[in-house]
């Protein structure tokens, strides 16, 4: 099979998951031709995502004079559906998806990733968030293009659910891959009934080859590490709160942050103010082998978000074989269980979360070293990225005929 792969900007340094998915694909004897509308060469640091942004076609290179040229010849070709595709951006329009002009941009996008596809000789687009990527394939489809998929993670599809059409493009679609069964529900809930058989669980996961030998757990005063993007969701700045609470009860806490964003300010000022400079270290933005060397030198990572799909964190740090304390929200209970492998508390509260750092800072090294054994046989079991791969293929197998 040759499957063309869709994603708005691609490669990003929060977009691993996505290069070991297509990398266990090719693994298993699928072409991937990797699609993005743009690349942002500029964040990219690690090596892989560097090589990963050289395979990339990326969509609007091609120039606005190529994309309306493009989109004129398919409507020449194929009057009756460009119609369709039409009716469609302006129904989109009206619904308040994205203005009349930047739904004819995807339009236009669409009629580009038809032709390349048909050059290619793709037999299948899956696109990965059920955000403008998938409208483009859909618009691809509708064009004459292939079959096409997408994928769901959360929660930002959640948060606007009715305006991004999912049920519309799930209706459209061949199928639908949702990374959790939480996210599958949140799905339902805006599909037709007669399209739920066509939402598939199919985890995220890891190439366990890579995780092999977790390092024991680090000696001396306990530590935790956080790792995200420096946003709203992610609940950073009640971290740093909840912390302060816990470290006025222990100063021997320690708390690392991997990551970077928007509120690295607000955040470093909430360090400061606690007067947490020597307790908090801010790492920034970490290639693989950063995080995982982030992970390996805490006891237990911590993961404090208000809202999420699976987050792919959560399973490297299991696959060290560290506990996790997390939020009890959206798809982490499908892999954390509490006492088992970590501890989940309710979001939005800093005292619970404190009071769970001050738990596990007191827990036997022996037991938590027994609960982040748990956490990797659970990993393993649940988030092999080659038995993610083969279910996928399978999927395409199917939606190709």
């Amino acid at each position: 099979m040759r499957i063309g792969y869709l994603i708005n900007t691609y490669p990003r340094p929060s977009h691993s998951f996505i290069r070991r998915e297509i990398a266990a694909l090719e693994s298993e004897g699928l072409e991937i031709h990797r699609f993005a509308m743009r690349g942002d060469r500029d964040a990219l640091t690690d090596p892989a995502d560097l090589a990963e942004h050289t395979r990339t076609e990326r969509i609007l290179e091609a120039g606005a004079g190529a994309l309306l040229k493009g989109l004129f010849r398919q409507s020449l070709a194929k009057p009756a559906q460009f119609a369709t595709a039409l009716r469609l951006a302006h129904r989109r329009a009206q619904a308040g998806e994205s203005s009349l002009m930047r739904q004819i941009i995807y339009l236009a996008e669409g009629a580009r990733v038809a032709a390349r596809a048909q050059d290619l000789g793709l037999t299948h687009i899956h696109a990965h968030f059920g955000t403008n990527s998938a409208r483009v394939a859909a618009y691809a489809r509708l064009l004459g293009g292939p079959t096409f998929s997408f994928t769901v993670h959360g929660p930002e599809e959640f948060d606007n659910i009715l305006a991004l059409d999912l049920g519309g493009k799930l209706a459209l679609a061949e199928f639908c891959v949702a990374v959790s069964s939480y996210g599958r529900s949140q799905i339902c809930r805006w599909a037709a009934a007669a399209d739920w058989e066509k939402i598939q669980v199919v985890h995220c996961g890891l190439d366990l080859s890579r995780w092999a030998g977790p390092l024991p757990l680090p000696q001396g005063p306990f530590h935790m590490v956080s790792v995200g993007r420096f946003a709203e969701q992610k609940g950073f700045g009640l971290l740093i709160r909840a912390f302060a609470l816990a470290w006025r009860h222990n100063p021997r806490l320690h708390l690392s942050l991997v990551g970077d964003g928007e509120l690295r300010a607000q955040i470093e000022a909430l360090i400061e103010a606690e007067g947490m400079g020597d307790a908090v270290r801010l790492l920034g933005w970490q290639d693989e082998a950063g995080v995982r060397a982030a992970m390996e030198a805490a006891h237990a990572l911590v993961t404090p978000s208000f809202a999420e799909g699976l987050p792919v964190v959560i399973m490297e740090a299991m696959a060290c074989a560290r506990p996790v304390i997390a939020t009890y929200i959206a798809g982490i209970p499908e892999l954390v269980r509490p006492e088992q492998e970590g501890w989940l508390v309710p979001a939005g509260d800093p005292k619970a979360l404190a009071e769970c750092m001050l738990q596990a800072a007191d827990t036997a090294p022996e037991t938590l070293a027994a609960m982040g054994a748990s956490a990797r046989a659970r990993v393993i079991a649940r988030h092999d990225i080659r038995a993610s791969a083969r279910r996928l293929a399978a999927l395409f197998s199917r939606a190709t005929g």
